[in-house]
């Protein structure tokens, strides 16, 4: 691929990333949105989080694994808890990836 086609590659992901946010902030500028839309967009970064999370911990490897040696999964559910009993943020994560560099030093 030449510079020019690369060049022109970039502004057109940038356009089509530009639109697709921005058009629903312009349609909707200026109105006011039901109650139970406002309701069911509360839940989208939710959402948005659990589908970025759950493939990086049921499929660490590339194929789906909720056995004992996915050491990235029972992480992840140690962070959980404690995030649900702290609802704090720097916790879990150090907490998470202490699970995952102490069981990759000592588990190989």
């Amino acid at each position: 691929m030449d510079d020019a086609k690369a060049c022109l590659t970039i502004v057109a992901m940038a356009g089509v990333t530009y639109l697709t946010r921005s058009a629903p902030l312009l349609a909707l500028a200026g109105r006011t949105l039901a109650p139970w839309a406002i309701r069911l967009l509360a839940h989208v970064p939710a959402a948005v989080l659990a589908a970025l999370v759950a493939p990086a911990l049921l499929r660490p490897d590339g194929r789906f694994d909720i056995g004992l040696g996915n050491v990235v999964l029972w992480a992840g559910l140690a962070a959980f808890a404690l995030a649900l009993r702290t609802r704090g943020f720097f916790g879990p994560v150090a907490l998470g990836m202490g699970i995952v560099a102490a069981a990759r030093f000592f588990l190989g």
